[in-house]
């Protein structure tokens, strides 16, 4: 199934047939390019954890997917439709343990076992409802790239519309939210693509994002790969970036945003909000609502991954050699919380959520009115 256009110049993180699926090896760019075959669930799991996937939206694709694989290569399933319905049930609780800050792996397991209930309800067999599993799933492949293409739009005519000179556009991003975080196009990176596509973009600045580098090792490879002008930067620097005002905007990804707004991402992303408030810089984050959890009602309630202290003790996130001291602890979390207070628009595929004058988000609002629950 193939998710780009025709002539499409965009990157693939995940290649997807029928029965087959293969997922690129991020740890390994840019320096080398290697699509991992996932063969089931287990195989995600793993792929998940160790980050040759990752991104919020492309986690949540990449295992439903897995398990659209496994069952569709099933040599046999000795059970009724309701034993189907179990397995499948069981095998989504596995693959949401695999990273728990993302809301997108949870919220598609919800939707699926809806799926997954239904069928069985109605379906004679087992293989009824794995069919209806695997549509499901490739049903969210589509709607993925469909809905970050719209946040590109939607976010780039905010954009242009709010800064007063919308030909000269800098824009400065963190992390990695471009195809290799989704199925497709990508959110914040999506939305400076679609700038430079209006001609609006003079330039993005992606910062590196340690200690797994994401912005130097995939946001540059990304910018460079089709073309767009862009300087990386360390992550240090975005202040003193924000003081020579090289900075019209800044525009992240997300994890999970809470009701109130207060925004989980790649850690880091809290500095940045700081600064950019300090020097009057429009702070944004963009993300499919698929990533906005009505459930909590604040930041606070956000569960924060804590990875290896390797990632941080070695080169490489982990990957290379040593270089600090031996026997010093590591604090290590993969992401941070922003208040919402810091934030000034999220910008998702149903429009942009703005404070309208006030201090807070309406967020539980706006996902009412745009899905047409009033």
């Amino acid at each position: 199934m193939s998710v780009g256009s025709e002539g499409d110049k965009t990157l693939e993180a995940i290649c997807y047939r029928r029965g087959s699926l293969q997922l690129l090896d991020q740890r390994k760019l840019p320096l080398e390019t290697l699509y991992l075959d996932i063969h089931d669930t287990n195989d995600a799991w793993d792929a998940i954890k160790e980050m040759v996937v990752r991104g919020a939206p492309a986690i949540a694709i990449a295992a439903a997917l897995s398990l659209a694989v496994e069952v569709s290569n099933l040599a046999s399933f000795d059970g009724t439709s309701n034993d189907a319905s179990v397995f499948l049930s069981k095998k989504l609780d596995f693959l949401v343990s695999s990273r728990p800050t993302a809301v997108n792996l949870s919220d598609a397991t919800v939707k699926l076992k809806e799926v997954i209930s239904k069928a069985a309800a109605t379906a004679k067999e087992a293989n009824s409802v794995f069919q209806a599993y695997i549509e499901a799933a490739e049903v969210m492949l589509e709607d993925d790239v469909t809905s970050n293409k719209a946040i590109g739009s939607y976010g780039a005519s905010f954009i242009k519309n709010y800064l007063t000179d919308s030909k000269n556009i800098t824009i400065l991003t963190h992390c990695n939210t471009g195809s290799l975080a989704t199925a497709g196009y990508g959110t914040a990176l999506g939305v400076i693509r679609a700038l430079y596509a209006d001609g609006a973009l003079e330039r993005a600045y992606c910062s590196e994002t340690r200690p797994f580098n994401q912005g130097s090792r995939l946001t540059a490879f990304e910018l460079v790969h089709e073309n767009i002008p862009a300087t990386l930067i360390a992550d240090s620097a975005a202040a003193a970036l924000m003081n020579a005002g090289r900075v019209k905007a800044v525009i992240v990804g997300a994890d999970r945003v809470a009701a109130n707004g207060d925004t989980a991402n790649k850690i880091g992303t809290y500095n940045l909000a700081v600064s950019a408030m300090h020097h009057g810089i429009p702070f944004y984050v963009a993300a499919p609502l698929t990533s906005v959890d009505l459930s909590l009602s604040s930041g606070q309630e956000i569960v924060i991954e804590e990875r290896s202290p390797k990632e941080l003790l070695h080169t490489r996130g982990g990957l290379g050699e040593q270089v600090a001291a031996s026997g010093i602890s590591v604090w290590n979390p993969a992401f941070d919380v922003t208040p919402a207070k810091l934030i000034s628009g999220i910008i998702t595929e149903k429009g942009v959520i703005t404070k309208n004058g006030t201090d807070t988000f309406d967020i539980t609002g706006f996902v009412r009115k745009t899905s047409g629950n009033l």
